[in-house]
């Protein structure tokens, strides 16, 4: 089968606004956008951690950056104005369970309110071909039956996290009904995975933490060894994200929200045999297993990505094991002081020969 990947040729001369173009899949993403050819813009909050992937990488030196509080509906306004998009990619949010239970309003406020004030200011100007807002495969109620979620089954959510990313899916269809299907606009979602890849430094992330540790030649603490989720590269979840959105500017036939995961028929990685994977790969001491009776996060959960490869032509390329051999192989190296543009352009430029 051949699959469908993010095309240079569809990109080159669009313009694209990225927001949350100074996070780690942001990143990612604008790297890739500006290799295609896109002229990019970004907007998002200047980057919440140190070492960033956007720092180290310079990515403000491949798009227009535009650092603006998505919560401030004024300034998200003011800094659209006058200006007009081919192709929005709503990246932007809060994207940490753990720390959504310690300020649940403010996840609310990011993920929820900057996502209605990103589309309210949109639709005040010229009208993009499409608009993906990025999601997550924790917007389903989830019953931990380890069943995997398609796209018809319930929005829920019993983390502030969880349950902002869902409302924020029913904020994006309240839009697309009341304003941009009366437009040329195509609205949409999507539903990525579990996600790890070379620049993730946020805390609470299960290769940010395990890379930290083996570079403190520390143990990595795991909360839950058991859980299971739906792993997948960087560059899996960035490239179903493009390829969606190409399919969304050509074919107003193209579902409204789509899963991104793991191909399916795989088996099940739990975070463990993750983090075993990982700490081989770095030559780093074993995990500890120290249990959290107070967490909230869901011991089991799978998406279904079926939808994204009958409608799309697209699956994800590398397996649970590649994807942990790529990830650790770019920590490595920009350990070493490779440079991390470099680093990332080389897995680009690979992940685009498979």
């Amino acid at each position: 089968m051949v699959v469908n990947r993010p095309a240079a040729a569809f990109w080159a001369g669009k313009r694209v606004l990225l927001t949350g173009h100074t996070g780690f899949k942001g990143s990612w993403a604008a790297i890739w956008l500006a290799r295609m050819g896109a002229k990019v813009t970004g907007l998002a909050l200047p980057p919440d951690q140190t070492p960033s992937l956007y720092e180290l990488a310079g990515v403000e030196s491949v798009v227009e950056s535009l650092l603006v509080d998505l919560r401030d509906a004024a300034a998200v306004r003011a800094a659209l104005a006058g200006r007009g998009f081919d192709l929005v990619i709503h990246m932007a949010a809060q994207p940490i369970v753990r720390a959504s239970v310690e300020d649940p309003v403010a996840t609310f406020a990011s993920n929820v309110m900057g996502t209605a004030h990103l589309l309210d200011a949109l639709r005040a100007g010229p009208a993009p071909t499409a608009i993906l807002a990025i999601t997550s495969d924790k917007v389903y109620a989830n019953a931990e039956t380890g069943r995997a979620f398609a796209e018809d089954d319930a929005l829920g959510g019993k983390d502030p996290y969880s349950a902002s990313k869902a409302a924020a899916e029913i904020v994006v269809a309240s839009f697309a009904r009341t304003y941009f299907d009366r437009t040329p606009t195509r609205l949409a979602t999507a539903r990525g995975g579990n996600v790890i890849g070379g620049g993730d430094f946020s805390r609470d992330r299960l290769a940010a933490d395990i890379v930290r540790a083996a570079r403190g030649q520390q143990p990595v603490v795991l909360r839950h060894p058991d859980a299971t989720r739906p792993w997948q590269h960087v560059l899996d979840c960035v490239a179903g994200y493009l390829v969606y959105a190409q399919a969304l500017a050509r074919d107003p036939a193209t579902p409204r929200a789509l899963n991104f995961g793991p191909r399916a028929g795989g088996p099940e990685v739990t975070v463990g045999e993750l983090a075993t994977l990982a700490v081989a790969a770095l030559g780093a001491p074993a995990w500890r297993h120290e249990p959290d009776p107070q967490s909230v996060e869901a011991r089991s959960l799978a998406i279904d990505a079926a939808l994204a490869q009958r409608t799309l032509g697209f699956e994800s390329a590398l397996a649970a094991p590649e994807a942990v051999a790529w990830t650790m192989d770019w920590y490595r190296r920009q350990g070493e002081g490779e440079a991390a543009m470099a680093l990332c352009d080389q897995q680009i430029e690979r992940y685009e020969t498979l």
